[in-house]
């Protein structure tokens, strides 16, 4: 007991000194003005609730950011589209909407240490039992998936269930998710795909319209995207490190993945 004891408290010990460092390490950025742009359609990660508040887990998460690095954060929308672009450009310091971390995005934007991983799910409506997984799917030519072009749910959906073809007439293409899920909804398709975060949260909502089918697709890891070269990456980094060891990040997953009910 005293040896369990005795390791118990050296774990605890430990764990406060890593985390005691990484504050340390988190340095003040002296209320430097921060623009952040998002799309504001990707739920629980970002969203307008029932009253048209912008809300989410990445907004808590650029808030304690923002303190433990003394930034001041503005918010703009964009479209997914023209996101990476703009930001590439230089139009704002940093962007999020749970973009998943790819080397050809590396090309054009800088991106922070993954602050989450998440699984592309497939689904569909909840009496669906024309295919239960990738394969059946696949199988039968009339079946329809929607996704966004150059998200990773249009790639998955290529790559992972059909043959490869990007021009392939099963991917019905759509501006945004919202559109796609509400096709899948009324029936003009008969998939999308999105990752766990998501998924698991307009499954809840649905009330049983929407259900989860198959093993995931594909696991993916998230960051923030700044401008090539941006001196915000590194204390972005370094936030991100002390979040995760004093166990905010769990926190924020609690809250928004179990926590909270979507349509509330």
């Amino acid at each position: 007991m005293k040896l369990n004891a005795l390791a118990s408290g050296l774990t605890l010990a430990l764990g406060l000194t890593t985390t005691a460092a990484l504050a340390q390490d988190v340095p003040d950025l002296g209320g430097r003005e921060v623009v952040v742009v998002t799309e504001n359609a990707y739920p629980p990660l970002q969203f307008l609730d029932k009253d048209g508040k912008a809300i989410g887990w990445e907004y808590d998460a650029m808030a304690e950011i923002a303190k433990r690095l003394n930034i001041t954060v503005t918010y703009e929308n964009i479209s997914w589209d023209a996101m990476i672009p703009a930001v590439s450009e230089g139009q704002f310091d940093l962007g999020m909407t749970g973009i998943t971390i790819k080397d050809e995005r590396k090309e054009a934007v800088d991106f922070s240490d993954p602050y989450m991983r998440s699984e592309m799910l497939m689904i569909v409506r909840g009496d669906e039992a024309r295919f239960t997984d990738a394969a059946s799917f696949a199988a039968d030519p009339e079946l329809l998936v929607s996704a966004q072009p150059g998200t990773s749910p249009f790639y998955a959906a290529i790559y992972n269930i059909l043959d490869g073809n990007e021009e392939n007439p099963r991917v019905v293409k759509f501006e945004t998710f919202g559109a796609g899920l509400e096709a899948l909804k009324a029936g003009d398709v008969d998939l999308t795909l999105s990752d766990s975060t998501a998924a698991n949260g307009y499954v809840a909502a649905s009330n049983g319209g929407l259900k989860i089918i198959g093993e995931p697709l594909a696991s993916e890891d998230f960051g923030f995207i700044f401008p090539k070269g941006s001196d915000l990456v590194a204390p972005m980094n370094a936030a991100i490190a002390s979040m995760k060891a004093d166990g905010t990040l769990d926190a924020l997953n609690t809250k928004w993945f179990l926590d909270y009910k979507m349509g509330e």
